[in-house]
């Protein structure tokens, strides 16, 4: 079964139509259409979409398999609770380490701003 199968299947379960789909995730028929002839395939940010739209694994939509569990490895972190781990884990940074974090929120801030023009 091919990419554009699953995608079929997955639109016929939902109960919806190809054309409800192609707009409902911003895909253009004539996009479809090239899937289902295989003159091209979806892009990794549309699979991305498709499978969460859906509620389904991206292994299971690339390839019609899913992942075993046992090659899962379940990893527990210690997450930071206090003032003093928070200011421990930052010492621990390098500096190109620190300077990424004050990036990322930056734009966490401009992200936010945003948002909230848009809300207004």
């Amino acid at each position: 079964m091919s990419i554009y199968e699953r995608i079929e299947l997955l639109i016929k379960n939902a109960g919806m139509t190809k054309k409800a789909f192609c707009l409902e995730l911003g895909i253009s028929t004539g996009n479809l259409g090239d899937w289902k002839r295989g003159k091209s395939t979806p892009s990794t940010n549309k699979v991305i979409e498709i499978a969460a739209y859906f509620d389904v694994s991206l292994d299971w939509l690339m390839t019609g398999r899913e992942k075993q569990a046992e090659y899962v490895q379940d990893q527990r972190t210690e997450y930071i609770s206090s003032e003093k781990d928070w200011n421990s884990f930052v010492s621990s940074l390098t500096e190109s380490e620190r300077a990424f974090v004050r990036e990322y929120i930056e734009f966490t801030r401009y992200r936010r701003l945003r948002a909230g023009r848009r809300d207004k």
